[in-house]
């Protein structure tokens, strides 16, 4: 089958899901739940709905329950709106990528905080020994007919 067809019906797919899981279903069991990415078998026989939940590991695992209870509602209603012969199988996973990107930003601020409080100490401080400590023989420049001062490197 063609792989634009797949993606095609895998965006109409999330639209339907996000849709249903926001007017149609009522489980109590679901949070915050959104609609990540929808991807579709070339053959157009499966479908993977990813999504997230905002909340705790036991409200990510009541979102699943939720999910797999109503699948069969879902596909129904991704059959009636597709109009497809074979309406694609539909499976539930939990996309972990915002979690993954969420805790990054977490360790982006506590680098970005400890790169402060250096800053913060290093803002009095003074060389241990000379500002430059580099060794010159300033006579012999003095010497050097047409050199003012070092060159910069």
């Amino acid at each position: 089958m063609d792989a634009a067809r797949a993606r095609k019906l895998a965006d109409r797919i999330q639209q339907i899901v996000a849709e249903m899981l926001e007017r149609r279903i009522k489980d109590p069991r679901l949070g915050f739940v959104t609609i990540t990415d929808t991807r579709v078998t070339n053959d157009l026989s499966d479908a993977t709905v990813f999504y997230t939940v905002f909340g705790s590991d036991a409200e990510r695992k009541d979102t699943a329950a939720a999910l797999e209870s109503a699948k069969g509602i879902i596909r129904s209603e991704v059959g009636r709106q597709t109009g497809l012969r074979h309406t694609p199988t539909l499976a539930f996973t939990h996309d972990p990528l915002p979690d993954s990107a969420r805790h990054l930003d977490d360790l982006l601020a506590e680098a970005k905080a400890r790169d402060e409080e250096i800053a913060k100490r290093a803002e009095g401080a003074e060389y241990a020994g000379d500002a430059d400590p580099y060794k010159r023989d300033e006579e012999e420049e003095e010497d050097v007919p047409g050199h003012v001062g070092r060159a910069a490197t």
